[in-house]
């Protein structure tokens, strides 16, 4: 049987050590099959198992193996398109429900790591880079729209007051988010792993549902084996692949790039981020970027349509790191990765429900970090008969890809050239 390793990123080279998973043999009956083990998914689990439910999931490769386990590490508040829009697309009700959800998946990681005493190194504080007086003005919006929907840990900075954060000489001012921050995000999908074992939950590792048998009691197919359930969670987003295909025409994976370098030293390191606070521009393109426990900085940016592993990730991401800290010209890479997310055309999470038991989330957009914990928290609601929340997602409208699967990325990919046009534009 194939056993698929992590990549090998700054991530794995560095997680917490964990007892192996088998592989699902034979045939097991439980009231939940989850299919991945990312954040969605052991978001789900230790909802759902700490309301009583027996929970398995299945995993094609390791836990956290996909973006869960390969992301920037920013705990990033509201969705990758924010609260205002989804009132125009949607109506203030619906919006209402949805925009006080908006900060609750930051919230939830944090009582899980304080709950399980996950070891993930987390930090709190995230910025808002502005390049332009444009992307500031939308900053003060943002700040302004946030406000009125509760969430008030934020400071707008001016030119002088961010350089005090990062030393960068780009940046006209910014916004903090002390809600915000970052963490080792591997880690923090072992620690809740091993929390979802702790509670009784199985997780079962290079088990790939091949497909999904439905009706009544539906049951979820492996290589070597099956799970019975009363219901089914869907999780695997990004690396689902065609096994719901009608998920699959609604969304499309996409990669983005990471780097990190050697060990800076605690002074250096002080130098580029003083506060230690986690940071990303406004660019439609965003880079994003923070230091490690250990003193590196990871940098990550870009986008390939169609989550096609570029051929080198590191001439690809250094020129945007030198760009924002030119003095880290002679400090060397260790490690660069890719890995994939999952994009709707809305860039809105898709959530709902096939036939009576099979419900599924998917389609961060790359807002994932704490839209998933959210989500887990909402699938569970929704298993337990409270659907008002769950019913305020499924209810967002979600479109396939103009020309279908075939044209998708080409047509994506002219749209991201044309905003990052208009960001290098100013306009």
């Amino acid at each position: 049987m194939a056993n698929t390793p992590y990549p090998q990123s700054y991530y794995a080279a560095s997680a917490n050590p964990v007892p192996p998973r088998p592989a699902l043999q034979g045939e097991v009956e439980t009231d939940v099959c989850i299919i991945g083990a990312g954040y969605t998914g052991l978001s789900s689990a230790l909802f759902l198992l700490e309301n009583g439910f027996k929970v398995s999931i299945v995993e094609a490769a390791k836990v956290g193996f996909g973006a869960s386990g390969r992301n920037g590490g920013q705990i990033v508040n509201s969705y990758s398109r924010d609260i205002d829009v989804i009132e125009r697309t949607v109506g203030p009700k619906q919006a209402q429900l949805l925009g006080h959800m908006a900060f609750e998946g930051g919230r939830i990681i944090r009582e899980r790591v304080a709950k399980y005493n996950i070891q993930c190194d987390l930090k709190d504080g995230g910025v808002f880079a502005a390049l332009t007086s444009k992307q500031m003005g939308h900053l003060e919006s943002q700040k302004r729209l946030w406000e009125r929907f509760g969430h008030n840990q934020l400071e707008l900075m001016d030119q002088k007051r961010i350089r005090e954060v990062v030393a960068c000489d780009s940046y006209v001012g910014g916004m903090l988010d002390m809600s915000g921050g970052h963490i080792h995000p591997l880690n923090l999908a072992l620690g809740e792993a091993a929390a979802v074992e702790s509670l009784g939950g199985i997780i079962y590792e290079q088990t790939p549902a091949v497909r999904i048998e439905r009706g009544a009691n539906p049951v979820v197919h492996t290589p070597q084996g099956k799970v019975r359930a009363k219901f089914i969670i869907v999780a695997g987003n990004a690396y689902l692949g065609n096994l719901v295909p009608e998920l699959a025409a609604k969304s499309m994976p996409c990669g983005t790039q990471v780097i990190t370098t050697e060990p800076l030293g605690e002074e250096l390191a002080r130098t580029l981020l003083p506060q230690d606070y986690c940071v990303e521009d406004c660019n439609y393109l965003l880079d994003y970027y923070r230091l490690t426990s250990d003193k590196r900085l990871i940098f990550g940016g870009g986008v390939v349509y169609g989550a096609r592993d570029p051929a080198n990730i590191e001439a690809i991401i250094r020129p945007k790191m030198l760009k924002a800290f030119p003095q880290l010209k002679n400090v060397k890479i260790d490690y660069a990765w890719t890995g994939n997310f999952l994009l709707t055309l809305s860039r809105l999470p898709q959530v709902g429900r096939i036939g009576d038991n099979i419900y599924y989330s998917q389609g961060c957009s790359g807002h994932g970090v704490t839209y998933t914990h959210l989500a887990g928290k909402v699938l569970a609601e929704a298993l337990r008969g409270q659907a008002e929340r769950f019913d305020a997602f499924a209810g967002l409208p979600h479109y396939p890809f103009p020309g279908g699967q075939m044209l998708r990325v080409p047509f994506s990919a002219i749209g991201a050239w044309y905003y990052s046009l208009r960001d290098r534009l100013g306009f």
